[in-house]
């Protein structure tokens, strides 16, 4: 059976979840900025710039760590209670850690509480986001149709540039109206407690929408099988089980892609402001030009993907990356402005591609009854040995090399871990959401390429 959009409209649902997903990766990104540009100085002083940046960094890596448990536990209530209930919760648990941030003391005030402190709430914020991408990509994916799902997917995914331009606007507008004392001193405070604000206006937005029809169905059927005296695993247990080898298709999409961005982003900033020591306002410029192309792209590259199949989008910004990460360095070292920008901008559409179809391919691994769990699961180890760590490793690299070559060798080498593992996974354009991978062959308009095995599995 194909899934409809429901009669309430698709654009509803994607817009509770854009403007969701949007805060929170706004409160996560933000993190990322302030660890490159203020954390390193005023919550871990350090006589060497980049010595004091890395450990700024191990708390951002940190964030990424509670992810997975996140993703197990949201995943566990989304898939027995509903999506929409744990997106709320999300929210104001990611809002909630991120306004505690901007009222934080300094490590010159209370010494080493103040960097325990920030950690505790870096932990909270993962916990939060471990649970958020799964439950708002699955909640359009299922109102959805199957023939357009690449694209209403990649809405969500839109979030994601969405709130680093958000995160990197404000801080590149306070960079500029602010002297770098005033902005140490409590500048660096205004974009946290913007999140207070901001988390109202999601919460408004997202308890409007209604649950998946996908997923009510699936609970239905799981009532009357309990009445019958079936007894139902765990989903964490029914993934594990059943879905491991989507799980570890999931893991391998996302890891190019993962490192990619957040080499783009985060770790630019370390580069262009303590490598090339140019000024901040240049790297954070640069990013923001970037994910405004980023934002625009990454649907299209999901529409893109309803008509050529996941799998050939996702190796069109795969293999560009993996050719892109020794000329991205290159630009980088120009010093121009126009060509960083360019560099970046560059890069981001080649993560675009990787990125915009990820939600409807990750999404058509799973069942309807463990799709949270896996989704998230999925997503989320991958967060751990791709996105935590790559900042880490391309200081760490920097600093040991004095050289961005090792850092472009490490860039390749994590987009072409997404190609292959592209290259083995089966299409999923197509599929309904409503009938059991084990049931779900190819569809008709890629049977030429593949056979009818099951999916994501």
């Amino acid at each position: 059976m194909a899934t409809q959009p429901t009669r309430g409209g698709i654009g509803r649902v994607i817009s509770a979840s854009l403007i969701g997903t949007t805060i929170e990766w706004y409160d996560f990104f933000l993190y990322g900025s302030a660890a490159a540009l203020v954390f390193n100085q005023l919550f871990f002083p350090s006589s060497d710039p980049l010595v004091g940046t890395l450990l700024a960094f191990l708390t951002y890596a940190i964030g990424f760590a509670a992810r997975p448990l996140g993703g197990i536990v949201f995943g566990h209530f989304g898939d027995k209670i509903g999506r929409k209930k744990l997106l709320v919760f999300s929210l104001l648990l990611m809002g909630g850690a991120t306004f505690a941030m901007g009222l934080l003391p300094t490590h010159a005030t209370i010494g080493v509480g103040a960097p325990i402190l920030l950690t505790v709430l870096r932990l909270i914020q993962g916990f939060a986001l471990g649970g958020e991408w799964g439950g708002a990509v699955l909640l359009v994916s299922e109102h959805g149709d199957d023939k357009n799902r690449g694209f209403w997917a990649s809405w969500p995914q839109a979030g994601a540039p969405g709130g680093n331009l958000l995160a990197t606007g404000v801080l590149a507008l306070l960079a500029a109206v602010q002297s770098d004392e005033a902005f140490l001193a409590w500048g660096w405070r205004i974009p946290f407690l913007l999140s207070g604000v901001l988390v109202v206006i999601g919460l408004w937005i997202r308890v409007s929408v209604s649950e998946s029809p996908v997923f009510l169905e699936a609970q239905a059927q799981a009532a009357a099988q309990a009445k019958d005296g079936v007894k139902e695993q765990l989903p964490v247990v029914e993934v594990f089980r059943k879905s491991w080898r989507g799980v570890l298709t999931a893991i391998g999409t996302r890891f190019g892609e993962n490192i990619s961005y957040y080499i783009l982003t985060a770790f630019l900033l370390v580069y262009v402001t303590v490598h090339l020591e140019l000024p901040k306002s240049d790297a954070l410029n640069a990013v923001l030009i970037g994910s405004a192309v980023h934002f625009v792209t990454i649907p299209l590259w999901g529409a893109l993907s309803d008509r050529i199949g996941r799998r050939a989008v996702t190796l069109i910004g795969s293999v560009g990356m993996a050719g892109w990460a020794f000329a991205f360095f290159a630009l980088l070292d120009s010093k121009s402005f126009p060509v960083i920008a360019t560099a970046v901008t560059v890069g981001l559409l080649f993560h675009g591609a990787m990125y915009g179809p990820q939600a409807a391919f990750i999404s058509e691994m799973f069942d309807t009854k463990v799709r949270y769990s896996g989704a998230s699961m999925g997503s989320q180890v991958a967060s751990i040995i791709g996105g935590a760590l790559a900042p880490i490793i391309a200081v760490e690299l920097l600093k040991d090399y004095g050289s961005s070559v090792p850092v472009s060798v490490y860039l390749s080498f994590a987009a072409l871990v997404t190609t292959v593992t592209v290259l083995v996974a089966k299409e999923t354009r197509g599929r309904s959401l409503a009938e059991p991978v084990t049931a779900a062959a190819v569809p008709a308009q890629d049977q030429g390429r593949h056979d009818a095995a099951p999916v994501g599995r």
